[in-house]
């Protein structure tokens, strides 16, 4: 008789599992705010198009056809739902974006890289210059990257760059003015 994987959760004492569960699940809901949650939730729901409770290769090919992109190959998707540990409903498609957005540094943080460049505070920079710093410095961004960062974080009429704004775009995914 071949022996087969039983997770340690099922071999732990009942209350003991639950609690284990209940654990790893409040631990993913506790990294975002309650807004982001919903947010999540949302996309989560547009995207789960058969309405089954878990994100699929069908419910990927038909999220990206909405999108405009047709030729979305098999292999494409099926390396998009390896990147899951498991099969993707919401506390899954959460956990994800958790560990992805684990690496993005406070929002202070980088509005005080930004900072360098505008030591009177004023929360903007020429764009003019902050185009020049990107592309010289550290790892220098191309024309084209410049220009799709300029399509959707526009200057203002005086050719500036609102880093403020931009910062928290980048660590709460929303505009602040938007809100």
């Amino acid at each position: 008789m071949a022996r087969r994987w039983i997770p340690s959760e099922l071999l732990q004492a009942p209350k003991k599992a639950k609690k284990k569960a209940a654990e790893a699940s409040s631990n993913v809901f506790s990294m975002f705010e309650q807004a982001q949650i919903q947010e999540f939730k949302e996309a989560f729901t547009i995207m789960d198009q058969n309405r089954d409770g878990f994100i699929d290769k069908s419910d990927l090919r038909d999220t990206f056809c909405a999108l405009g992109r047709l030729n979305v190959g098999n292999d494409e998707l099926d390396e998009m739902l390896k990147m899951a540990p498991g099969p993707i409903n919401f506390t899954i498609f959460l956990s994800m974006f958790g560990e992805k957005l684990k690496g993005t540094d406070p929002e202070e943080t980088i509005i005080n890289a930004f900072k360098i460049f505008d030591p009177e505070g004023q929360g903007v920079l020429k764009g003019e210059d902050i185009k020049y710093y990107i592309m010289s410095q550290a790892d220098k961004f191309t024309e084209a990257e410049v220009e799709d960062m300029f399509a959707n974080f526009p200057l203002d009429v005086a050719g500036n760059l609102d880093y403020k704004n931009l910062c928290y775009v980048i660590t709460h995914g929303e505009d602040k003015e938007a809100e």
